[in-house]
């Protein structure tokens, strides 16, 4: 999946509160072996596989980011 279907993949999840098992599910969903949410720590090498899940202070998720 390019990160544009992606986006548009999972657009329904924005709104809703993030919880550490959306992780695995976006990766299966997407094929992407890295997925990244709130708090995790990552290196800041480009990694075009890698997602990141953004959640605002209530901690509900307000979109995707790559790379």
């Amino acid at each position: 999946m390019t990160n544009e279907q992606i986006t548009q993949a999972l657009q329904y999840l924005i709104s809703t509160r993030y919880v550490p098992s959306v992780k695995p599910y976006i990766s299966e969903l997407t094929s992407r072996t890295r997925v990244l949410g709130a708090g995790d720590i990552s290196t800041k090498e480009f990694d075009l596989n890698r997602v990141h899940v953004g959640t605002d202070d209530a901690g509900l998720i307000s979109g995707f980011t790559f790379g």
